[in-house]
């Protein structure tokens, strides 16, 4: 009853600077995201409401991949329409019931539970494999049934070292947002900095 979200939100995707002007122009798409690691599934990732977490992002994967590009961010207005939101309880059950149908349908034909992992030195489980195939098993099952799809997905990652000694924080805490329907992106935009001579809106 309660799972379409009212309201507009903004979410921040980092990328290339080239992709970013392409993409306002109207002469590209942001392609979604199909890699079984992904957290929420499949779909087109955006950091919920978070442009310097997004930057930061870029700036990360773009060392990593030893490109040459310019890391950017570009806004997004954001209708999460028929939201599969992992911040509420309900949908949590949901997501542990197709745990259980995940873990059944694999074992009767043999095959392996996908496993979270982790990367490097690092102890956050980075590459999320059981709950990217968990949250697909949900989708799966809800076109089987006929029942109206999820249009997105809204969950919240803890990751990075505690904030401060003894902190139930982490410095990397973020809300992402994968929406599986583009037509839940409403308008692009080009973030910009906060006029300091006005007061904060």
């Amino acid at each position: 009853m309660y799972s379409s979200k009212t309201g507009l939100v903004l979410g921040f995707h980092g990328c290339d600077e080239h992709l970013v002007y392409k993409v306002l122009a109207n002469k590209e798409l942001l392609n979604p995201s199909t890699n079984t690691y992904d957290w929420l599934g499949s779909g087109i990732y955006f950091w919920d409401s978070s442009p310097s977490r997004a930057l930061e992002y870029a700036q990360a994967l773009n060392e990593r991949r030893k490109r040459t590009n310019k890391p950017a961010v570009i806004g997004a207005v954001i209708d999460l329409g028929h939201c599969l939101d992992l911040l509420e309880y309900q949908n949590l059950l949901l997501l542990k019931e197709g745990y259980k149908l995940l873990k059944t349908t694999l074992e009767i034909s043999g095959l392996a539970i996908p496993a979270n992992k982790s990367v490097g030195q690092s102890d956050d489980l980075l590459l999320r494999d059981l709950d990217c195939a968990v949250i697909e098993t949900l989708h799966e099952v809800r076109k089987e049934a006929n029942l109206t799809p999820f249009d997105s997905v809204r969950g919240v990652f803890f990751e990075g070292d505690e904030l401060y000694p003894g902190a139930g924080f982490k410095v990397k805490n973020h809300i992402q947002l994968c929406i599986r329907n583009p037509n839940c992106i409403k308008g692009y935009f080009l973030p910009r900095l906060l006029d300091e001579s006005f007061a904060k809106v």
